[in-house]
Protein backbone atom coordinates (compact mmCIF):
# COMPACT_ATOMS: atom_id res chain seq x y z
CA UNK A 1 0.00 0.00 0.00
CA UNK A 2 1.31 3.49 -0.77
CA UNK A 3 1.61 6.40 1.73
CA UNK A 4 -1.74 7.84 0.74
CA UNK A 5 -2.73 3.94 2.24
CA UNK A 6 -1.59 4.04 5.36
CA UNK A 7 -2.67 7.21 6.16
CA UNK A 8 -6.21 6.86 5.61
CA UNK A 9 -6.49 2.93 7.28
CA UNK A 10 -4.54 5.29 10.31
CA UNK A 11 -7.64 7.72 9.93
CA UNK A 12 -10.12 4.81 10.02
CA UNK A 13 -8.42 3.05 13.11
CA UNK A 14 -8.77 6.31 15.18
CA UNK A 15 -12.47 6.85 14.26
CA UNK A 16 -13.62 3.37 15.09
CA UNK A 17 -11.62 2.82 18.36
CA UNK A 18 -11.73 5.98 19.65
CA UNK A 19 -13.77 4.68 22.75
CA UNK A 20 -11.01 1.65 23.44
CA UNK A 21 -8.40 3.89 23.02
CA UNK A 22 -9.42 6.32 25.62
CA UNK A 23 -11.26 4.06 28.30
CA UNK A 24 -7.51 2.24 28.61
CA UNK A 25 -5.28 5.40 28.81
CA UNK A 26 -3.19 4.65 32.30
CA UNK A 27 -3.36 6.72 35.49
CA UNK A 28 0.49 7.12 36.10
CA UNK A 29 0.20 10.16 34.97
CA UNK A 30 2.77 12.01 32.27
CA UNK A 31 5.60 12.35 34.76
CA UNK A 32 5.73 9.09 35.29
CA UNK A 33 5.75 8.11 31.56
CA UNK A 34 8.53 5.98 31.22
CA UNK A 35 8.26 4.59 34.61
CA UNK A 36 8.61 0.53 34.83
CA UNK A 37 5.49 0.08 36.39
CA UNK A 38 3.91 1.65 33.11
CA UNK A 39 6.04 -0.40 30.87
CA UNK A 40 4.80 -3.93 28.74
CA UNK A 41 6.32 -6.52 26.96
CA UNK A 42 5.46 -6.95 23.31
CA UNK A 43 7.42 -9.49 20.34
CA UNK A 44 8.20 -12.08 23.35
CA UNK A 45 6.69 -15.24 22.39
CA UNK A 46 7.65 -15.94 18.96
CA UNK A 47 11.28 -14.13 19.26
CA UNK A 48 12.81 -16.41 22.41
CA UNK A 49 15.33 -18.82 21.33
CA UNK A 50 14.53 -20.72 24.67
CA UNK A 51 11.20 -21.60 23.64
CA UNK A 52 9.73 -20.88 26.90
CA UNK A 53 6.68 -22.15 28.43
CA UNK A 54 3.60 -19.73 29.71
CA UNK A 55 4.65 -20.93 33.33
CA UNK A 56 8.42 -19.64 31.69
CA UNK A 57 7.54 -16.72 30.51
CA UNK A 58 5.56 -15.41 33.05
CA UNK A 59 8.28 -16.05 35.79
CA UNK A 60 10.80 -14.68 33.52
CA UNK A 61 8.97 -10.94 33.28
CA UNK A 62 8.22 -11.53 36.83
CA UNK A 63 12.16 -11.85 37.83
CA UNK A 64 12.81 -8.70 35.18
CA UNK A 65 9.96 -6.70 37.38
CA UNK A 66 7.79 -6.16 34.32
CA UNK A 67 4.07 -6.29 35.43
CA UNK A 68 2.06 -6.16 31.61
CA UNK A 69 2.63 -8.14 28.35
CA UNK A 70 1.17 -8.15 25.27
CA UNK A 71 0.77 -11.52 23.24
CA UNK A 72 1.98 -11.85 20.20
CA UNK A 73 1.16 -15.53 19.33
CA UNK A 74 1.96 -17.56 16.37
CA UNK A 75 -0.69 -20.55 15.36
CA UNK A 76 1.33 -23.30 16.93
CA UNK A 77 0.59 -21.06 20.63
CA UNK A 78 -3.14 -20.45 20.27
CA UNK A 79 -4.51 -24.37 21.66
CA UNK A 80 -2.48 -22.97 24.94
CA UNK A 81 -3.99 -19.28 24.61
CA UNK A 82 -6.46 -20.28 27.45
CA UNK A 83 -3.73 -21.77 29.94
CA UNK A 84 -1.63 -18.51 29.39
CA UNK A 85 -3.97 -16.09 30.52
CA UNK A 86 -4.38 -17.96 33.26
CA UNK A 87 -1.09 -18.44 33.99
CA UNK A 88 -0.42 -14.31 33.63
CA UNK A 89 -3.21 -13.71 36.26
CA UNK A 90 -1.39 -16.12 38.56
CA UNK A 91 1.88 -14.17 38.22
CA UNK A 92 0.03 -10.83 38.66
CA UNK A 93 0.75 -10.11 35.46
CA UNK A 94 -1.53 -7.39 33.03
CA UNK A 95 -2.70 -8.74 29.92
CA UNK A 96 -2.57 -5.81 28.34
CA UNK A 97 -3.24 -6.89 24.19
CA UNK A 98 -3.42 -9.18 21.73
CA UNK A 99 -2.01 -9.29 18.47
CA UNK A 100 -4.27 -9.95 16.20
CA UNK A 101 -3.44 -10.60 12.62
CA UNK A 102 -6.24 -10.16 10.32
CA UNK A 103 -6.02 -12.98 7.64
CA UNK A 104 -9.44 -13.00 6.42
CA UNK A 105 -10.53 -14.66 3.00
CA UNK A 106 -12.43 -12.56 0.42
CA UNK A 107 -15.97 -14.41 1.50
CA UNK A 108 -14.55 -14.12 5.40
CA UNK A 109 -13.50 -10.61 7.01
CA UNK A 110 -11.81 -13.21 10.08
CA UNK A 111 -9.82 -16.59 9.70
CA UNK A 112 -10.22 -19.50 12.04
CA UNK A 113 -7.47 -17.97 14.37
CA UNK A 114 -9.12 -14.72 14.64
CA UNK A 115 -12.47 -16.28 15.63
CA UNK A 116 -10.35 -18.78 17.96
CA UNK A 117 -9.11 -15.56 19.86
CA UNK A 118 -12.11 -14.04 20.06
CA UNK A 119 -13.88 -17.03 21.48
CA UNK A 120 -11.42 -17.72 24.32
CA UNK A 121 -11.60 -14.30 25.50
CA UNK A 122 -14.83 -14.43 25.68
CA UNK A 123 -14.84 -17.68 27.38
CA UNK A 124 -12.71 -17.04 29.70
CA UNK A 125 -14.17 -13.60 30.08
CA UNK A 126 -10.19 -11.95 29.78
CA UNK A 127 -10.88 -8.16 29.42
CA UNK A 128 -7.77 -6.36 26.84
CA UNK A 129 -7.90 -4.72 23.48
CA UNK A 130 -6.92 -6.10 20.03
CA UNK A 131 -3.73 -5.15 17.99
CA UNK A 132 -5.14 -5.15 14.49
CA UNK A 133 -2.39 -5.64 11.43
CA UNK A 134 -3.46 -5.96 7.97
CA UNK A 135 -1.53 -8.47 5.64
CA UNK A 136 -1.52 -6.94 2.28
CA UNK A 137 -2.94 -9.97 0.47
CA UNK A 138 -6.16 -8.67 2.39
CA UNK A 139 -6.66 -6.29 0.03
CA UNK A 140 -5.28 -7.82 -3.21
CA UNK A 141 -6.65 -6.38 -6.41
CA UNK A 142 -8.97 -3.62 -4.77
CA UNK A 143 -8.65 -0.18 -5.47
CA UNK A 144 -7.75 2.06 -2.59
CA UNK A 145 -11.08 3.29 -1.70
CA UNK A 146 -12.64 -0.43 -1.55
CA UNK A 147 -9.56 -0.79 0.50
CA UNK A 148 -10.64 1.82 3.11
CA UNK A 149 -13.91 0.30 3.13
CA UNK A 150 -13.02 -3.34 3.63
CA UNK A 151 -10.76 -2.48 6.62
CA UNK A 152 -13.24 -0.08 8.30
CA UNK A 153 -16.06 -3.02 7.91
CA UNK A 154 -13.47 -5.29 9.38
CA UNK A 155 -12.66 -3.18 12.30
CA UNK A 156 -16.37 -2.27 12.67
CA UNK A 157 -17.31 -5.99 13.04
CA UNK A 158 -14.45 -6.53 15.50
CA UNK A 159 -15.84 -3.57 17.63
CA UNK A 160 -18.36 -4.60 18.11
CA UNK A 161 -17.27 -7.67 19.93
CA UNK A 162 -13.84 -6.30 21.72
CA UNK A 163 -12.16 -2.62 21.77
CA UNK A 164 -9.64 -1.99 19.37
CA UNK A 165 -6.80 -0.64 20.87
CA UNK A 166 -4.39 2.13 18.51
CA UNK A 167 -0.07 1.43 18.77
CA UNK A 168 2.62 2.54 17.71
CA UNK A 169 5.94 1.32 16.67
CA UNK A 170 8.95 2.89 16.35
CA UNK A 171 10.27 -0.21 14.24
CA UNK A 172 7.87 0.63 11.97
CA UNK A 173 8.17 4.32 11.86
CA UNK A 174 11.94 4.12 10.37
CA UNK A 175 10.42 6.40 7.39
CA UNK A 176 8.43 8.45 9.60
CA UNK A 177 11.10 10.07 11.77
CA UNK A 178 10.67 13.33 10.43
CA UNK A 179 6.91 13.12 11.03
CA UNK A 180 6.57 11.99 13.89
CA UNK A 181 5.15 15.14 15.51
CA UNK A 182 2.29 15.27 13.05
CA UNK A 183 1.24 11.48 13.71
CA UNK A 184 1.51 12.51 17.38
CA UNK A 185 -0.99 15.03 16.55
CA UNK A 186 -3.19 12.73 14.53
CA UNK A 187 -3.24 10.33 17.13
CA UNK A 188 -2.37 11.42 21.15
CA UNK A 189 -6.20 12.18 21.22
CA UNK A 190 -6.25 8.18 21.35
CA UNK A 191 -2.96 6.80 20.89
CA UNK A 192 -2.72 3.80 23.92
CA UNK A 193 0.78 2.68 23.52
CA UNK A 194 4.39 3.64 21.73
CA UNK A 195 6.34 0.78 21.76
CA UNK A 196 10.21 1.66 21.58
CA UNK A 197 13.40 0.61 19.72
CA UNK A 198 16.45 1.92 18.95
CA UNK A 199 16.00 3.72 15.59
CA UNK A 200 19.16 4.41 13.12
CA UNK A 201 18.40 6.28 10.01
CA UNK A 202 15.94 5.08 7.56
CA UNK A 203 17.02 1.44 7.50
CA UNK A 204 14.68 -1.29 8.67
CA UNK A 205 16.98 -2.79 12.05
CA UNK A 206 15.77 -3.06 15.25
CA UNK A 207 18.39 -1.54 17.37
CA UNK A 208 18.10 -2.11 21.44
CA UNK A 209 17.06 0.97 22.92
CA UNK A 210 20.01 3.44 23.50
CA UNK A 211 22.10 2.25 20.04
CA UNK A 212 20.41 4.38 17.79
CA UNK A 213 20.52 7.74 16.41
CA UNK A 214 16.14 8.91 17.02
CA UNK A 215 15.07 7.29 20.09
CA UNK A 216 16.20 10.00 22.23
CA UNK A 217 14.54 12.74 20.59
CA UNK A 218 11.46 10.97 19.87
CA UNK A 219 10.93 10.21 23.11
CA UNK A 220 11.41 13.91 24.32
CA UNK A 221 8.64 14.67 21.67
CA UNK A 222 5.98 11.88 23.24
CA UNK A 223 6.75 13.07 26.52
CA UNK A 224 6.04 16.81 25.67
CA UNK A 225 3.01 15.85 23.61
CA UNK A 226 1.72 15.28 26.67
CA UNK A 227 1.34 11.33 25.94
CA UNK A 228 0.10 9.31 28.72
CA UNK A 229 -0.52 5.79 27.78
CA UNK A 230 1.94 3.03 27.53
CA UNK A 231 4.80 2.53 27.07
CA UNK A 232 6.83 -0.82 25.56
CA UNK A 233 9.75 -2.50 24.81
CA UNK A 234 10.33 -5.73 22.54
CA UNK A 235 12.06 -8.52 22.25
CA UNK A 236 11.89 -8.38 18.21
CA UNK A 237 15.24 -10.61 17.68
CA UNK A 238 15.85 -13.79 16.11
CA UNK A 239 17.79 -16.65 17.67
CA UNK A 240 18.29 -15.18 21.33
CA UNK A 241 17.03 -15.83 24.59
CA UNK A 242 14.46 -12.81 25.16
CA UNK A 243 15.18 -12.06 28.46
CA UNK A 244 18.50 -11.10 27.43
CA UNK A 245 16.78 -8.74 24.64
CA UNK A 246 14.30 -7.22 27.47
CA UNK A 247 17.65 -6.98 29.70
CA UNK A 248 19.64 -5.03 27.10
CA UNK A 249 16.31 -2.93 26.36
CA UNK A 250 15.36 -1.86 29.76
CA UNK A 251 19.47 -0.95 29.99
CA UNK A 252 18.90 1.25 26.94
CA UNK A 253 16.22 2.81 28.46
CA UNK A 254 17.75 3.54 32.03
CA UNK A 255 20.65 5.07 29.76
CA UNK A 256 18.07 7.25 27.77
CA UNK A 257 15.99 8.17 31.29
CA UNK A 258 18.84 9.50 32.93
CA UNK A 259 19.64 11.99 29.15
CA UNK A 260 16.76 13.29 29.53
CA UNK A 261 16.78 13.94 33.09
CA UNK A 262 13.63 11.89 34.09
CA UNK A 263 14.79 11.49 37.89
CA UNK A 264 11.54 10.26 39.09
CA UNK A 265 11.06 7.84 36.31
CA UNK A 266 14.49 6.49 36.72
CA UNK A 267 14.38 5.57 40.86
CA UNK A 268 11.36 2.88 39.60
CA UNK A 269 14.26 1.21 37.75
CA UNK A 270 16.60 0.72 41.34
Amino acid sequence: MNNKMHVSLAVILLLVSSFAAKSQTTSTGNDLLFSKNNLLAWCVVPYDSKKRNAEERAAMLNDLGITSFVYDWRAQDLPNMEHEFATLKKYNIALKGIWFWVNGSKDHLLDEANETILKTLAKTNTKTVLWLSFPNKYFESLPDEQKIQKAAKTIQYIHQRKDVGIIYNFHHGHAQVDDFDNILKVTKPYLQTVNLNGMKGNEFNILPLGEGDHELALMKKLKASGFNGSIGIIGHTENEDVKVVLERNLAGLKKLLAQMGETQALRTYQ
